[in-house]
């Protein structure tokens, strides 16, 4: 017996009179109402991939948030152990010296980077639970881009991140833009601070080199240096001779619409032998994933100088 199916033409087939069964004409020719779908080429699959995510750790977990010229940007640190003393003013010392606009060679954009901290505090103390931190954008200027929708800006991520999802924010990068490290900021503030009430863990940082200016290291005592002696001037490096020439190299590129690299050197004094060795562990493992967001940053490597005192 044959299949059932294969006896009943499809509407809109020829039948035998010339006519269509797609007109309709005579419904007793019709077996069983069908629908004819258009036939379609097989289209092959777009590649689609899938965002690296925005939250980082595994103990003390930070989750970044916001777009460059959105409503705002933080973060939501999560792992953080409770009984901490802490405040905004802990973490606003940080984002002032991350804020944009200080001086001539950073980014023009006025922005006061005031944070407030929405959750995980009570009574001046840390409860354990999650900690959000708020940051909000006063001097977003989304119109400013609207070029930057027809061709993509040299030494940004813009076109990396339209190949990568397909999709971009046109608006100063959105995720891509440096606006998003202050979430990384408020975070590490917090970090610093457990560091240091739990193992006396000292952190501090300073630029060594911009472009061809390098800043000897003998020059620079590491054991005695301090946050005033960086904080003694824009570039931040604590050698007021060779910060004049760091400043005098970016004037150099920064009038003709031009920009250089440059070398910041961190210092890490701990007194956890076991936690120097795990640190260092973990340092290797993710700080790749950490940086490679920065927008300026276009060479990744790793130098440890470990000293051990008695």
């Amino acid at each position: 017996m044959a299949s059932s199916i294969s006896t009943k033409p499809f509407l809109g087939a020829p039948s035998s009179d010339g006519s269509t069964l797609g007109s309709l004409q005579s419904s007793s020719k019709l077996y069983t109402p069908c629908l004819q779908l258009p036939a379609r080429r097989s289209q092959p699959k777009r590649l689609e991939i899938q965002a690296s995510g925005s939250t980082y750790g595994t103990y003390f977990r930070v989750t970044t948030f916001g777009e460059s010229h959105g409503g705002g940007v933080g973060c939501v640190i999560d792992g953080c152990p409770p009984r901490l003393p802490l405040s905004e003013a802990d973490m606003q010392v940080d984002l002032d010296r991350r804020r944009p606009g200080q001086s001539r060679i950073t980014t023009p954009r006025k922005e006061t980077d005031t944070c407030r901290i929405a959750s995980g505090i009570a009574d001046g103390f840390t409860t354990g639970s999650p900690i959000k931190v708020e940051v909000p954008n006063t001097d977003q200027r989304g119109n400013d881009y609207s070029e930057m929708s027809l061709a993509y800006r040299p030494s940004h991520a813009d076109a990396t991140y339209d190949f990568k999802y397909g999709v971009r924010s046109v608006q100063g990068g959105g995720r891509s833009s440096a606006r998003e490290t202050i979430g990384r900021v408020a975070a590490g503030a917090v970090a610093k601070k457990i560091l240091n009430q739990y193992s006396g863990t000292e952190i501090i940082a300073y630029v060594s080199q911009v472009h061809k200016v390098v800043l000897p290291e003998d020059l620079v005592d590491h054991e005695n240096l301090t946050l005033d002696q960086i904080e003694n001037n824009i570039v931040r490096c604590p050698n007021p001779e060779y910060a004049e020439k760091m400043i005098a190299a970016i004037d150099a590129v920064r009038v003709k619409g031009d920009s250089v690299g440059g070398v910041v050197t961190c210092i890490v004094e701990m007194f956890h032998g076991g936690l120097v060795l795990q640190s260092l562990i973990n340092l290797k493992r993710s700080w790749p994933k950490l940086l490679c967001l920065y927008l300026q940053l276009r060479d990744l490597s790793l130098e440890v100088d470990l000293q051990v005192h008695s």
